[in-house]
């Protein structure tokens, strides 16, 4: 299939573009390089074509010349605390971007459509962990633009035949085992590769709140390996193509790990004291996350490979090592 990657020069994008070319899918990247980077997208291995999702000319353009076939979107806005500060800017890139993407999609013919949700939809969850069937009831802006595109998605189907996997991510977390791509986010805002630069001397860490109704006080979350969400990716475009219907599906390892218990994987893997403060609680943070993912296992035969917390930070760690500039290194 030949895939447009929107997003693609990001985190999750890129990882999720060396699992499409390995599975031998052909694969153009756009993305608009605000958060993305240009290397990630050569070391993922595809082409790249700079533009915004909300240029639908352009979007067009690129499409009709790759022959595309197949959309997967990850381009969007991530910050939970900053969708709080800032819902017109996310609801602008989230929503009204997704939806030129979409309506693009529908005027060139394109009928495959994976979109990148999240735990967020979800809100304060009544019970855990939480199934596809749990309420979606979002408490920041963040959630609540994903959850707009996630009801958007149906009605795209009925009126223009788009078919859609909605892949709702718990915490992801890690980088490419082999090393080559990793989480480069300026600034960074991801609890691993926070504490993975307060070990390694190049930052300080805070934890955002210790006074959660948690055994420890701290957020418990569900971290998933980026390699693991790419192949959930590869699985479900796979599955439209082979004529699947259109699912929602979470996607996490199933086990809660404190922000404290991270920083302790921390020093276990660096073999260095993290110096944890404690911050206040940053606004739309629910206490509690983490997933069953046991539909999508039953469904399309996902299953993650890297589970262990070490695991995931041990290859975060190697990266960031590795990168001490990020990609720029």
């Amino acid at each position: 299939m030949s895939v447009l990657v929107a997003g693609g020069a990001g985190y999750i994008g890129s990882h999720a573009v060396k699992a499409l070319r390995a599975a031998g899918h052909e694969v153009v990247v756009y993305d608009d390089l605000s958060a993305g980077h240009r290397q990630a997208a050569a070391l993922a291995g595809a082409p790249l074509e700079v533009g915004d999702v909300r240029n639908g000319v352009r979007l067009a353009e690129v499409m009709r010349a790759h022959r595309v076939d197949a959309v997967m979107h990850f381009a969007a806005r991530l910050s939970v605390g900053e969708s709080v500060t800032d819902p017109a800017g996310y609801y602008d890139s989230n929503v009204a971007g997704t939806l030129t993407l979409l309506q693009t999609m529908a005027a060139e013919g394109v009928t495959r459509f994976i979109f990148s949700s999240t735990a967020a939809t979800f809100g304060n969850p009544v019970e855990t962990p939480i199934t596809e069937d749990h309420p979606q009831r979002p408490i920041n802006a963040y959630g609540e633009t994903k959850l707009a595109v996630e009801r958007a998605l149906p009605h795209f189907e009925r009126a223009y035949g788009i078919r859609w996997t909605a892949l709702r991510y718990f915490n992801a977390a890690g980088a490419d085992p082999e090393g080559t791509l990793g989480e480069d986010h300026d600034p960074e805002i991801h609890v691993i590769p926070r504490a993975i630069d307060a070990a390694l001397g190049r930052d300080a860490f805070s934890i955002y709140g210790d006074d959660y109704d948690t055994p420890d006080g701290t957020c418990l979350r569900d971290y998933v390996h980026v390699t693991d969400l790419a192949s959930a990716h590869r699985l479900a475009l796979e599955a439209l193509r082979a004529g699947g219907e259109s699912a929602a599906y979470n996607l996490g390892n199933g086990r809660p790990v404190s922000v404290r218990e991270v920083v302790t994987a921390v020093e276990r893997v660096t073999g260095r004291a993290v110096a944890a403060g404690v911050g206040a609680r940053r606004p739309g943070d629910p206490g509690v996350l983490y997933a069953s993912s046991d539909r999508i296992k039953r469904a399309l035969g996902w299953t993650p490979a890297y589970e262990s917390i070490d695991v995931i930070v041990e290859t975060a760690y190697r990266w960031r090592q590795a990168h001490p500039a990020g990609y720029e290194a």
